[in-house]
């Protein structure tokens, strides 16, 4: 068995370091976070949406 098999695939995206950030900076910064998490959102409806549709097709119990 190789070591990178009993690596994680998946790791935690790093921290952003904010103290260098300016009050503006950061005002942008949530903003751009907001707009993902909308993004994320919008796509979890979607998904729900299309599984409701193939559960009614299957008659999942």
């Amino acid at each position: 068995m190789d070591e990178d098999d009993l690596l994680p695939q998946r790791t935690k995206p790093k921290l952003k370091d904010l103290a260098p950030l300016a009050i503006a900076e950061l005002e942008a910064y949530i903003a751009e976070l907001e707009g993902e998490i909308a993004r994320a959102r919008a796509d979890i409806v979607a998904k729900k949406a299309r599984r409701g549709g193939a559960e009614a097709v299957f008659k999942r119990k």
